[in-house]
């Protein structure tokens, strides 16, 4: 008798094969998937819309930024000067806990107001790579961890299909407080807790940086333009390759976008010379 998953791993399984599938990697394990599962993950039609949820709310992450648009003025931090020696890796977890004390009970602009718990960030100090996003949703305001609603999990599954585990990545955000319903963050609560994004990246060094979204590219780069204009080369950003594609919450939005996102990601594993798993 074939052995019977439990519901929620069953679930877990399913979400998987569902995102490969909307990647076109019908072959990605090295045993083959179970063909009536991928038929019943294919038959499978979108569930009806239901209450407001964390994708739902972030019809405003992807605002089509207009070329002609002012770059929002960013306040000056300096980049790590190249003679610089990068802080030992034994050293690295330390430094970002000092951030996260200096950051302390923030009250430095409006976001504030309606928090419930800040959004430090998550992962690895030695990350190779580093993920941005925009901001805080409702769990990750509940939870204090950044990525952990349904976008979050599409996110832990575009990292397993890179070969990677969450625990392998380090995470983080434009502002770490969530904005009021999710909307964009204004440029001046942007610019007053990017800085710290900046310092995070400057200790933990990764080889390579994906910008999620319109907001993050925008406060990385200091340009404001639609992703067409960003996506699909490599950027640089304090001495790190900087690769800008989709924000998770966009793609359960527009599910057909996922297979532009995955050449974007593509790039970011033939920086780190990354192969898919199962593949030679």
């Amino acid at each position: 008798m074939p052995q019977q998953l439990d519901p929620v791993t069953r679930d877990a399984l399913e979400e998987r094969l569902r995102f490969y599938r909307d990647l076109g990697l019908t072959e990605f394990y090295r045993r083959p998937v179970d063909p009536a599962l991928m038929a019943a993950l294919q038959a499978e039609q979108p569930q009806a819309e239901a209450a407001r949820t964390e994708a739902e709310d972030a019809a405003q992450i992807q605002a089509n930024f207009e070329e002609d648009q002012p770059i929002p003025p960013r306040k000056s931090f300096p980049a790590p000067p190249e003679v610089a020696a990068a802080l030992a890796p034994a050293d690295r977890a330390s430094a970002l806990q000092l951030i996260r004390e200096e950051i302390g009970d923030c009250t430095r602009c409006a976001l504030h107001k309606g928090r419930n718990k800040l959004v430090f960030a998550d992962g690895n100090a030695q990350a190779r790579l580093m993920f941005v996003g925009e901001g805080p949703g409702a769990d990750e305001d509940a939870q204090g961890i950044p990525f952990v609603g349904r976008a979050g999990q599409l996110l832990n599954n575009m990292i397993a299909a890179m070969g990677l585990k969450r625990e392998e990545v380090y995470i983080a955000n434009v502002v770490k407080c969530r904005p009021p319903g999710n909307r964009t963050p204004e440029p001046e609560e942007a610019n007053t807790c990017s800085p710290f994004l900046f310092r995070q990246i400057d200790v933990v060094r990764p080889e390579v940086l994906v910008a999620l979204g319109a907001t993050a590219a925008t406060y990385l780069l200091g340009q404001r333009q639609p992703l067409a204009g960003l996506r699909g080369r490599v950027h640089s950003f304090r001495g790190t390759k900087l690769i800008v594609t989709y924000h998770p919450a966009f793609l359960l939005r527009d599910p057909r976008q996922k297979k532009e996102a995955w050449a974007d990601l593509q790039i970011a594993m033939r920086e780190l010379g990354l192969k898919p798993p199962g593949k030679g």
